[in-house]
């Protein structure tokens, strides 16, 4: 299977009055052509932090000291900005988390997908009306006529988020990035909204990356799975193999935490601590030792990369390893 998307050992800091942060730490990361992976965290571990660096949409206070992002061919850290914004909506598009952010506030619906569409695509300009219409009833969108001349503020979220979707997918890109695509929705909507992205993905052979901090909907909707902590990617695994046979103690703690499968509340565990401080000079070597029941003094020396197949997990303790080891 060939990666679209490869992202090799990615360091990145923000310059904040606070003192530098340590953002994203030797983050490596791929999705295959066609494939769905789920890159899954705690709120500030640095999942979408490496999706806006992939990018080129990263705050003006990052700085990215090492590492590569190749898509399709493309060596994206390196691309200039024209070169980017060519393949933002057409090759690679993205949900971003907060719909109504997202959208332009003062433009029409239908115009924002019109200007998607004469960006990106041959489309005849008397036409872009009608495929913007098409683009809204593909998205199951009520009424599309009457709701291409809304504004953003007079839809709902589930709507909004239905219209974002809408303009990621406009131009069939073959990498959709989704951030955290049902936050701040009900369960139903956000139920609806997950069948219907992956209806679509699946139907036009297009890779996704679902970034979410709830590896329940990671584990219905992906094929493999990210595990991220603190800026570190502590293990990747094929979605079932990591649920039956999580390796990394962290990873072990937040299916703990998932209330998937669970008969009653009694047997969710949550996870101790929280996120290191990352403007810390005295960062472990492993961001998850200080809050690890398996600590020892091998967590201080750099993290080795034990490989069994298509199983990762960086960890001196990972459990039930007959893998090969390196430093």
């Amino acid at each position: 299977m060939s990666h679209l998307l490869e992202v090799c050992g990615l360091s990145l800091q923000f310059r904040t009055r606070g003192g530098t942060v340590q953002a994203l730490d030797d983050v490596s990361l791929s999705v295959a052509k066609g494939e769905t992976v789920g890159l899954v965290g705690e709120s500030g571990s640095g999942k979408s932090v490496l999706s806006h660096a992939v990018l080129g949409l990263s705050d003006a206070a990052a700085r990215i000291t090492q590492g590569s992002a190749q898509f399709d061919g493309l060596n994206l850290l390196a691309a200039k900005e024209d070169d980017l914004a060519a393949i933002r909506g057409r090759e690679v598009s993205m949900i971003f988390q907060n719909p109504k952010v997202a959208l332009n506030p003062i433009r029409k619906i239908g115009h924002q997908l019109e200007d998607v569409l004469a960006r990106h695509t041959t489309t005849l300009r008397t036409d872009l009306k009608a495929r913007a219409i098409a683009c809204l009833e593909d998205m199951r969108i009520p009424d599309p006529s009457r709701r291409y001349h809304a504004y953003p503020f007079e839809l709902s979220g589930g709507l909004c988020q239905r219209v974002m979707i809408a303009l990621a997918l406009a131009c069939n890109p073959k990498l959709l990035i989704a951030d955290e695509p049902t936050t701040g929705l009900d369960v139903t909507t956000q139920a609806a909204i997950m069948s219907l992205i992956k209806a679509k993905t699946r139907e036009r052979g297009m890779a996704m990356l679902l970034i979410t901090h709830d590896l329940g909907l990671a584990r219905e909707q992906c094929d493999r799975i990210v595990v991220m902590h603190a800026g570190h990617i502590v293990e990747s695994a094929p979605t079932e193999v990591l649920f039956c046979k999580p390796r990394h103690p962290y990873t072990q703690q937040l299916i703990g935490a998932t209330p998937v499968g669970r008969a009653s509340l009694k047997e969710l565990s949550a996870i101790p601590g929280s996120l290191p401080d990352l403007r810390r000079s005295d960062l472990p070597a492993c961001r998850f030792s200080e809050r690890c029941a398996h600590k020892s003094s091998a967590c201080d020396a750099p993290l080795p990369t034990a490989t069994d197949g298509n199983h990762i997990v960086r960890c001196h303790h990972a459990l039930s390893m007959p893998s090969e080891v390196t430093a």
